[in-house]
């Protein structure tokens, strides 16, 4: 029998699954004209949110912010080093559109966890990051502090592509 953590564990990757899930399903559905339907997607997946919140909240899940900042090393480390080369890999050997996807999140991947350190160091000063903004690139997943690259540096997409996160 599962205990409640295990329970917790599956309810928080459910619940989190969920919301990306119905971010899109109403992305889909915004671009199809219905923008109710949208809204009920996106409200939806807040709800969600909120209850994968609360599952890693009963899981004691969130520490300070120098044992977040280490989680989220390792999780991003685990991602490009284990969990995405062999599904690309496969991709690969299968010739899968899903290759494109798994190679930007090896590589990007890879940054994220070079960018978390960059933020352990400084917590582990007392400080915060010394950057100004934080660009993304909407494509591919990249990463840039201060200003968005001309050219991402993974899937090409151009500077003026990449967004701000609030």
């Amino acid at each position: 029998m599962a205990s409640t953590k295990d329970n917790l564990k599956e309810a928080f990757a459910g619940e989190s699954q969920a919301n990306q899930k119905y971010r899109a399903f109403g992305e889909a559905a915004l671009k199809d004209g219905l923008p109710n339907i949208a809204r009920l997607f996106r409200t939806t997946a807040e709800a969600e949110r909120i209850h994968a919140a609360g599952h890693l909240a009963a899981l004691e899940g969130i520490k300070s912010t120098v044992e977040n900042l280490q989680a989220a090393i390792d999780g991003e480390t685990y991602e490009f080093t284990t969990m995405y080369p062999p599904m690309l890999q496969q991709a690969e050997s299968e010739d899968h559109k899903a290759k494109r996807m798994f190679k930007y999140a090896v590589q990007a991947e890879a940054i994220h966890a070079k960018l978390y350190r960059l933020a352990l160091d400084a917590a582990k000063r007392g400080e915060d990051l010394a950057v100004t903004k934080i660009f993304l690139c909407p494509f591919c997943g990249h990463i840039e502090f201060n200003d968005a690259p001309e050219k991402c540096p993974i899937c090409g997409a151009k500077k003026e592509k990449f967004v701000t996160v609030a």
